[in-house]
């Protein structure tokens, strides 16, 4: 859910998500994190990423696979998050994440992506990615690497 959607959402019923059977801790820590900082973000197993990930206009010929198990093809020109296989991991942004590369049990390395294009975006995501690390050190003992992404520096190697 997009970071606006989900403030709604919490002003409206008082409660981050509903107690269906695909609330996981996981996309409650994930909900948590974007309501606290107004900054949407996405998590992706990167086992599940061909070769790369890049944010660009959709030509149509990716798919994209959602959570209720039917594939889709997002519209020519769409913001997508693409793997090398054509793979659409996420749509419109962060805001449609796929069913491809959401985590689970098994995943052992994440990728998280938090998008900000406001005025104090660049302080605002270093807050987040410094919260975001000192949470997964003292939780699950993680290395984390981050960086903040702009138009002079627009890669980040895992």
């Amino acid at each position: 859910m997009d970071s606006p959607g989900l403030r709604r959402r919490v002003h409206r019923t008082g409660r981050t998500v509903g107690l269906g059977r695909n609330v996981t801790v996981h996309s409650s820590l994930e909900n948590a994190i974007s309501l606290a900082y107004a900054i949407p973000i996405a998590v992706f197993d990167t086992a599940a990423i061909d070769t790369s990930l890049e944010v660009r206009h959709a030509t149509g010929g990716e798919t994209y696979l959602a959570f209720n198990g039917d594939e889709e093809h997002p519209e020519p020109n769409e913001v997508v998050f693409a793997d090398a296989a054509g793979k659409a991991h996420a749509r419109r942004w962060t805001n449609r994440k796929s069913a491809y590369s959401a985590v689970r049990g098994t995943t052992s390395s994440l990728l998280i992506v938090a998008e900000a294009l406001h005025e104090s975006a660049v302080n605002d995501v270093q807050d987040l990615l410094a919260a975001v690390t000192e949470e997964m050190d003292a939780v699950w003992s993680a290395t984390a690497k981050s960086t903040v992404l702009s138009a002079e520096s627009p890669r980040f190697e895992l």
